[in-house]
């Protein structure tokens, strides 16, 4: 995101279902509060109101959604959570640790619904006003790990996760395009290592980010 306002820092985190998201944002949220910001945790779809209803439909509505409907219901929830929740919070100063963003559209209705990624790409973009995150931390597994992760959890999948193999590993696959495509916003991680170790190489990433940001 550009603009001479003063602004936080936007963070990211993608990959595919199992590969650590959450416990990863949860730390990153308590060091960066540790350290005296103030943090806005939040996850798309479902980070407002608004976004919660699409998310009902889109991860647990029981029938088919047929693909570009599934993508325009994403975009729909990104547009109104970076209008109301992201840009709100950049422009007060606050660090936003987002759970998935447009390159989950790119890699999970692009790649493994089989849609035009570039279009996926450019509805998302379009729904979000052009906004990228600073920082986007991919944590990368192994289809196979994730879905042995998924039983241990021993809850119902939702309609994503419940997807074949060849769809989750078109997710992959895509995710690691995206990453190589734009290494200067990526960070890739082995998500096999420990959950301590991952978090240290996030925190390190993220304080070089704060240090070399003008007005944070």
């Amino acid at each position: 995101m550009t603009g001479d306002a003063p602004r936080g820092l936007w963070i990211t985190l993608e990959g595919g279902d199992g590969s650590g998201k959450t416990t990863q944002a949860a730390a990153l949220e308590g060091w960066l509060r540790e350290s005296g910001r103030e943090v806005v945790r939040t996850r798309e779809p479902g980070g407002s109101d608004v976004g919660q209803l699409i998310r009902d439909i889109v991860l647990h509505h029981r029938g088919d959604i047929a693909p570009r409907a599934e993508a325009l219901l994403y975009a729909a929830d990104r547009a109104h959570h970076v209008a109301t929740v992201v840009r709100p919070a950049l422009a007060r100063g606050a660090v936003v640790v987002q759970d998935r963003y447009l390159d989950s559209s790119v890699a999970y209705q692009g790649a493994g619904r089989v849609l035009d990624a570039g279009e996926v790409r450019d509805l998302s973009l379009w729904a979000a006003d052009g906004a990228l995150p600073d920082l986007t931390v991919l944590l990368d597994l192994d289809p196979t790990a994730a879905r042995q992760r998924l039983d241990a959890d021993d809850k119902p999948f939702d309609r994503l996760e419940a997807e074949k193999s060849d769809f989750h590993e078109r997710v992959r696959s895509a995710f690691l395009g995206l990453a190589e495509a734009e290494p200067d916003r990526f960070l890739v991680l082995d998500a096999t290592r420990p959950p301590g170790d991952l978090s240290a190489d996030i925190r390190a990433r993220v304080g070089d980010a704060l240090g070399a940001a003008p007005g944070r």
